[in-house]
């Protein structure tokens, strides 16, 4: 095999979970093949350059091997090899979001009638 499209390349690397997210991924120019944004069924070969972004995610990786089939993860990640800057810049990110307060977590459905109560007396106090 020495070229498999890009949509089947990105699911059997298992960076996306149906061929149709990936393709959906590809014409919302989430993706570039050689800073080019590829369509599709374009053609990928050994040593090609993707920039995969998913979320706020980002990777940048070459293609070490070719596979239209998808398989178990361990294989999946001997399809690509990331770059140390985009692994480093990912693992920032994600030390980053686990520092960050989660925006809703002090709201947590509705309020209790305790909660209503003190509201109300708040409301009263303060002149609304």
């Amino acid at each position: 095999m020495s070229s498999v499209r890009l949509d089947k390349w990105l699911w059997a690397a298992r960076f996306f979970k149906t061929r149709s997210l990936a393709t959906q991924a590809i014409d919302g120019g989430k993706i570039f093949l050689n800073d080019e944004r590829p369509k599709p069924a374009k053609e990928i070969k050994l040593g090609d350059r993707l920039k995969i972004r998913i979320g706020p995610t980002e990777y940048d990786v070459f293609v070490r091997a070719l596979s239209d089939k998808r398989g178990p993860a361990p294989e999946a990640r001997l399809l690509y090899e990331e770059t140390v800057v985009s692994m480093a810049r990912r693992h920032e990110q994600a030390e980053q979001r686990r520092l960050a307060p989660e925006p809703m977590q002090a709201f947590k459905g509705r309020p209790t009638k305790r909660d209503r109560r003190v509201l109300q007396t708040w409301n009263k106090t303060h002149g609304e």
